[in-house]
């Protein structure tokens, strides 16, 4: 992954986060300003015709792709801590890996990378008993797939334990407390106010830390930073962070998946 404080950033994006009719997310409009993409399979949001449509999108404008993989809990978006055991949840995985996979194939495309989504993404940096089923599950389908989370998490510890590489996330857009986690999105203080973003951006890239939002200086080098795609206004803000990182002379690039 890339060194500290370089003067080129991965930008990207949670995606493809449409159900039927059911539509969400800004991704028309933000891929534009964005380096690479992780994409729904499935379970918490993402139907077939969806997936597609995302996939040819991303395309479109030469994106990474990853895959989102997350709880099969469509009506809690994913969002709702389960308890399932470790070979159910390297299962689920492993399947939406492939359902994904499938419609990069068809297209001559490449996964690049994996993220988990919501609550399956907060309990494995929390715990590694989520986090190595869905290390197993990613080395099993493909060991030169990168694994995306927070730095010092669980799911760091395991994907290096096991030989697999692991990109550093921080989020421009959502609030962490002073131990790293994210602030719950329930809590009125978990959202970024949107004159902070830009500042925040170029702190994190260029200086490597973060304030908490109780306030502390938080050590925090990453390798890629997440705008949600579902966040208000995604699309409009991604466009002032590109042209304010270029004016800043730091470009968006996907982070290397190769070494």
């Amino acid at each position: 992954m890339r060194g500290r404080f370089a003067d080129t950033i991965d930008i990207n994006c949670d995606a493809g986060e449409s159900f039927g009719v059911f539509s969400s997310g800004e991704d028309e409009g933000l891929f534009p300003y964005v380096s690479s993409v992780n994409i729904a399979c499935g379970f918490h949001a993402g139907d077939p015709k969806v997936l597609d449509k995302t996939v040819g999108l991303a395309e479109r404008y030469g994106l990474q792709i990853g895959a989102h993989p997350g709880f099969f809990d469509l009506r809690g978006f994913g969002r709702r801590e389960l308890s399932l055991p470790a070979d159910e949840i390297r299962t689920d995985v492993l399947y939406q890996l492939g359902a994904l996979d499938a419609f990069l194939r068809v297209r001559g495309l490449r996964l690049a990378h994996v993220k988990p989504h919501g609550a399956l993404y907060n309990m494995a940096a929390r715990e590694e008993g989520i986090a190595i089923p869905i290390v197993e599950a990613v080395k099993a389908y493909d060991p030169s797939l990168v694994i995306v989370g927070l730095s010092g998490s669980a799911l760091e510890r395991v994907t290096t334990e096991q030989g697999l590489r692991f990109a550093r996330e921080a989020f421009l857009d959502r609030q962490i407390h002073s131990d790293g986690s994210l602030v719950s999105r329930r809590d009125p203080n978990a959202f970024v106010p949107e004159k902070e973003l830009v500042p925040r951006a170029i702190r994190l890239i260029r200086k490597g830390e973060v304030v908490s939002v109780e306030g502390a200086l938080v050590p925090c080098v990453c390798d890629t930073l997440c705008l949600h795609s579902d966040t208000p206004g995604a699309a409009r803000f991604a466009k002032v962070l590109q042209e304010a990182l270029i004016a800043a002379g730091i470009s968006v690039e996907p982070f290397r998946t190769e070494d």
